[in-house]
């Protein structure tokens, strides 16, 4: 049975950090490229970051530079690094497989507002 448990979501002033995590079973984390993404109030999910088994990271252009993608096989946990934070980056943020690796049933995320 797949489970994804994201956490550390909150309120941050623009500019702040957040450090999200999310912790996996069921999913044969060690083998999977995994990723973040996330859906804004009235959008559709968007993907965030992607990191794959060995490690290589890629970011979508409106994250570039701020945040940072990183996982620890040992504890199938992905993280998030979220820094410079904009009130943009509003939404709930969910990880789960990469896209090209077949997303799996969603977790219920954790939700970031950026608001001062």
């Amino acid at each position: 049975q797949v489970q994804l448990v994201e956490s550390g979501g909150g309120l941050a002033q623009p500019g702040g950090s957040l450090t999200l995590s999310c912790a996996t079973s069921g999913i044969l984390f060690t083998i999977k490229a995994m990723a973040w993404y996330r859906q804004a109030p009235g959008k559709q999910r968007e993907l965030v970051a992607t990191i794959t088994r060995a490690g290589t990271t890629n970011y979508v252009d409106f994250v570039k530079g701020r945040f940072t993608i990183s996982r620890d096989n040992a504890k199938s946990t992905v993280y998030l690094q979220m820094n410079s934070l904009k009130p943009e980056d509003t939404a709930v943020y969910y990880c789960n497989v990469a896209p090209w690796g077949g997303p799996s049933s969603w977790g219920q995320g954790t939700q970031v507002t950026v608001s001062s």
